[in-house]
C-alpha cells in the first residue's frame, strides 16, 4: 500500500461518531462530514475521499467503490461488516478495517444481564409494578449460586461470561469442539459434548459464530434433552437458537425461560416469543454502550492513520498492511480457503498446525500466507471477525502450535501451499492447493495422502471410503434425489490402503442430512461438506 500525504488526505466521516474518534484521527487530515444514509450525498462526497469512517447506516457497496477512485480504506466503527462489500473493496485494492474487540466486554455484560433478569423475572415484575400490580408471589425466581451454566462456544465473549458468572458461585461447563480440554481446564471450565451440556445445565448461554453448522443448533431435538427448569440466553447471533422450537418448548413447559438479544430476522418487532412472561427480549443491544461505541471509533481512527501511512494495520479484514510482494498477493485468498477447508475436514482445531509453502514464491517473504491460512482456519470457528493479526491470538488461546516451513523445491507445481495439522488423537489432516495457469485458477492438488486436481469452488464435498464398484453411482443418485447438481467429480486412490477419495464440486450447499445419508450408504470413513460462499 502506497503512502498518502496526511496533509492533503481526505477523511470522510459519514455518520455520527464520538468526539474521541475525531481526536484519535488527529489534526493532520482534511476531515469532512456527510450523511452516509443519503445516497446522493454519499456518492458525491466519497469521490474525493482517501478514507471513510462509517457505522451501520452507510452502505459502501460496489457502486460507491466505483465512484471512490482515491479511496484507500473503509473503516467500520463496530464489529459487523454487513454494509460493506468486502469482496468488491478487495478487488478495488481498498483496505477494510473494523473494531473486532471493541464490544466483547459489552456483549458479555449484556448476556450476564439477560441471564440474571430471566432468573429473577426482573422484566415482567418491573412491567407489572409500573401498571400498579404488586405480584411478589407470581415472580419468585431462582438463585444462580450452585447452579450449572452451560456455555456453548468458549471464545472471547464466552470466556468473559464464564468468568463473570463463576463469581456468582455458578459451576461452569462448556461445549466447544475447537478448544483443547487442557485449555478449558486452566480456566476452571469442564468441556462436555453438546448432549451432555444440554442434560446437566440449569442455564445455557450461546456464544458461537453463525455458520451453516450452527444455525438451528439449539433446535427442537436439543430442546427435548434439556431440564424443564433450564433458562436459555442468546446474545450471540440470531438463528442459532431456533425461535419456533424455543416457543414450543416454552409453551409445553420444557424450558423455564429465555433471554434474547438477537433474532433470525432483524429488526424483529413481532414474535410468538414476545408473548411469554418468562422471556426477556432486547433489540440487539449487544454493542450498545457508550464505551463500546467510543472504543470502536478510536480503534478504527487509529487504523485509518496506519493505513494512510502504509503501515501494518492490525484490524484489516481483507488485506494486510505493509509491503506484500505482488507474486505473493494471489496466494492470500488461496491460503485462506485452504485453512477453511482444513477446519471442515478436521472437524476440530489442531494441536499443531504446519503451513508449508513450496516453489518460486519462497524467494519472497511469505509470512503473510501463514497468517492468511490461520485466518481461514478460524473463520468458521470463532464468533469474532478474524483478521491477519488476531488469527495468531486465536491459535495461542486454543493452545495451537503454529509453524511456517518453506522450500524452493516444488517438483510438480510452480508453487504449492499446504495446511497440515496434527489432531488431539494423533491423526493428521492435510490440504494442498496451487494457482494454475495465466488466470491463476485456484486448485486443490492434495488431500491427505491423495493426489487430486480439483478447481476450488464455493460448494465442495469430500468422501473417503473403501474402493469398490458402485460408489460413484450411489453418490450421484443421493445428490440427484436431493436436487443437488454435480459440477465436477474426481476419484483418487491410495494404492497402499485400498482407500479412495471422491472430491466433488456442486452448485449448491449439501445439507448435513444428505452428507450423513451418503456416509451411511457408502460406508464412508469420512464425509465432509465445505461451503466457501
Amino acid at each position: 500500500m502506497s503512502n498518502v500525504s496526511s496533509k492533503n488526505a481526505v477523511v470522510l466521516i459519514a455518520e455520527e461518531l464520538s468526539p474521541a474518534t475525531v481526536d484519535a484521527l488527529g489534526p493532520d487530515f482534511d476531515i469532512r462530514h456527510c450523511d452516509g444514509a443519503n445516497r446522493t450525498e454519499l456518492l458525491t462526497a466519497i469521490a474525493d475521499a482517501d478514507a471513510i469512517l462509517i457505522r451501520s447506516a452507510t452502505k459502501v457497496d460496489a457502486e460507491a467503490l466505483a465512484v471512490a477512485k482515491k479511496l484507500k480504506v473503509v473503516a467500520r466503527a463496530g464489529v459487523g461488516l454487513d454494509n460493506v462489500d468486502v469482496s468488491a473493496a478487495t478487488k478495488a485494492g481498498v483496505m477494510v478495517v473494523n473494531a473486532p474487540t471493541s464490544n466483547i466486554v459489552t456483549a458479555a455484560e449484556l448476556a450476564c444481564g439477560l441471564l440474571i433478569s430471566v432468573a429473577r423475572n426482573i422484566a415482567p415484575a418491573n412491567s407489572a409494578l409500573k401498571q400498579g400490580e404488586w405480584k411478589r408471589n407470581k415472580y419468585t425466581g431462582v438463585e444462580l449460586s450452585e447452579k450449572t451454566l452451560g456455555v456453548v462456544g468458549l471464545g472471547r465473549i464466552g470466556v468473559l461470561v464464564a468468568q463473570r458468572m463463576s463469581a456468582f458461585g455458578m459451576k461452569i461447563v462448556a461445549y466447544d469442539p475447537y478448544i483443547q480440554a487442557a485449555r478449558a481446564a486452566q480456566m476452571g471450565v469442564k468441556l462436555l459434548s453438546l448432549d451432555e451440556l444440554l442434560e446437566v445445565s440449569d442455564f445455557i448461554t450461546v456464544h458461537l459464530p453463525k455458520t451453516p453448522e450452527t444455525i438451528g443448533l439449539i433446535g427442537d431435538e436439543a430442546l427435548h434433552k434439556v431440564k424443564p427448569s433450564v433458562r436459555i440466553v442468546n446474545a450471540a447471533r440470531g438463528g442459532i437458537v431456533d425461535e419456533a422450537a424455543l416457543a414450543s418448548a416454552l409453551k409445553e413447559g420444557r424450558v423455564a425461560g429465555a433471554g434474547l438479544d438477537v433474532y433470525a430476522k432483524e429488526p424483529c418487532t413481532d414474535s410468538p416469543l414476545f408473548t411469554f412472561d418468562n422471556v426477556v427480549a432486547t433489540p440487539h443491544l449487544g454493542a450498545s454502550t457508550d464505551e463500546a461505541q467510543e472504543k470502536a471509533g478510536i480503534a478504527v481512527a487509529r487504523s485509518v492513520r496506519l493505513a494512510l501511512a502504509g503501515e501494518l494495520v492490525p484490524d484489516a479484514v481483507n488485506v494486510q498492511g505493509g509491503v506484500i510482494a505482488e507474486d505473493v498477493r494471489p496466494g492470500l485468498p488461496l491460503a485462506e480457503k485452504l485453512g477453511r477447508i482444513f477446519t471442515a475436514l478436521a472437524g476440530e482445531v489442531a494441536v499443531r498446525l504446519d503451513v508449508e509453502v513450496r516453489g518460486e514464491i519462497t524467494q519472497h517473504d511469505v509470512k503473510v500466507l501463514e497468517l492468511s491460512a490461520l485466518k481461514g482456519v478460524f473463520e468458521d470457528v470463532v464468533a469474532e471477525t478474524v483478521s491477519y493479526v488476531n488469527a495468531p491470538l486465536f491459535a495461542q488461546e486454543r493452545g495451537v502450535e503454529v509453524r511456517l516451513t518453506t522450500s524452493s523445491e516444488s517438483p510438480e507445481h510452480r508453487n504449492v501451499i499446504t495446511v497440515r495439522g496434527t489432531l488431539a488423537d494423533g491423526g493428521e489432516v492435510a490440504i494442498s492447493g496451487t494457482l494454475s495457469g495465466p488466470k491463476q485458477q485456484q486448485k486443490i492438488v492434495g488431500v491427505d495422502s491423495f493426489d487430486v486436481d480439483v478447481a476450488l469452488t464455493d460448494h465442495m464435498a469430500f468422501f473417503k471410503y473403501e474402493d469398490r464398484p458402485g460408489v460413484v453411482g450411489t453418490l450421484g443418485r443421493i445428490l440427484g434425489d436431493a436436487g443437488i447438481n454435480i459440477a465436477g467429480m474426481q476419484v483418487a486412490r491410495d494404492g497402499e490402503t485400498k482407500d479412495a477419495l471422491a472430491s466433488i464440486t456442486v452448485d449448491s450447499e449439501i445439507s448435513q442430512e444428505v452428507l450423513a445419508e451418503i456416509a451411511t450408504e457408502i460406508g464412508a470413513k469420512f464425509a465432509r461438506g465445505v461451503d466457501l460462499g
